[in-house]
This record gives C-alpha cells, sequence and structure tokens, in this order.
C-alpha cells in the first residue's frame, strides 16, 4: 500500500532496546499471556508464560518460559509440574482449569542467563517463583492455603513437679 507521505531513514528515531538477557537476580513480574504448545516433537504439551518485568530494575522487559505438563519423559514432567506447583503458590492460586488464570498473576521470578550455544544467543531463563519477596519453601503456607491446626493445648506438668 502507498504511504502518504515520503519517510527518510535519517529522521526516524533510532531504538535504545537491548536484547541482552536481564542480569541474573529476582525481579517482580507480572503474566501478560499463558498458552498450551506443543512440544516440537509433539508427544507432549507445555505452557508458554510471558513474564513482563515491573521492577525493580528493567521495567518493561520480556522474559518467557516454559512450563511442561505433559511429556513423554516423567522426569521433564515432573520437574515441569512442580514449576507449575511454585507458580500457582507465588501468584496466590489453589487450582486452575484454564491457563487464562494465571494471566495478571504477580509474583517475583529468579533469571539465570544462558550461555549462547550454537546458533543460539544467551538468554534469560526463569529458575524460581516466590510471593512477596518470600521464598517459597515446603513449609511456607500460601496466602490462600487454610490456617495451620494448633495443637490441641494439655495439661502441663508444674516446672516443681519434674523430676
Amino acid at each position: 500500500m502507498r504511504l502518504d507521505e515520503s519517510i527518510n531513514l535519517n529522521s526516524l528515531p533510532e531504538s535504545d532496546r537491548s536484547y541482552d538477557p536481564v542480569p541474573p537476580g529476582w525481579y517482580s513480574a507480572r503474566i501478560h499471556s499463558a498458552e498450551i504448545k506443543a512440544t516440537k516433537a509433539g508427544n507432549g504439551q507445555y505452557i508458554k508464560v510471558r513474564y513482563d518485568i515491573t521492577g525493580p530494575a528493567h521495567q518493561g522487559r520480556v522474559i518467557f518460559g516454559n512450563l511442561n505438563i505433559r511429556n513423554p519423559n516423567a522426569k521433564a514432567e515432573q520437574i515441569g509440574r512442580q514449576q507449575l506447583g511454585e507458580l500457582m503458590r507465588a501468584i496466590g492460586l489453589a487450582e486452575i482449569q484454564d491457563t487464562d488464570q494465571l494471566i495478571g498473576g504477580t509474583c517475583e521470578i529468579k533469571l539465570d542467563v544462558q550461555a549462547a550455544e550454537g546458533d543460539y544467543a544467551a538468554r534469560n531463563e526463569v529458575r524460581g517463583w516466590r510471593h512477596g519477596g518470600q521464598a517459597q519453601t515446603a513449609t511456607a503456607r500460601p496466602a490462600w492455603a487454610a490456617p495451620e491446626a494448633k495443637p490441641a493445648a494439655g495439661p502441663k506438668t508444674p516446672p516443681w513437679k519434674k523430676g
């Protein structure tokens, strides 16, 4: 289609955008999109997640991550499902039926840099998820979890009766 004007290269602004990986570390992020994709071999599925960094530095940068949910390699599927669990805990979801439920979720993501290999440039890789600056561990209690039951108070032996 014909332009209504003549555009000269010298009149166009230059981009200051960098495509180099973001330095390793923890970053606040918002999930912009999440969709199910078929693996290259066609015998599995993963969730492709787009994170938009919101701070404390590199705001506006986009990071992509994949979470295996079905894979003929049982270990790969187990790791992917563990990672999905970490992400869900970090954004406060107890259950999902649709990847759209992840969209808009906010958390902190831990980024690492995977070195350039062959024809592929160095890139960021998501290595962890946490909520509110607190690392998620096996004992961490997400906001959506039921309160922890307190042990029943039983009779205490008075100090003077202890042996």
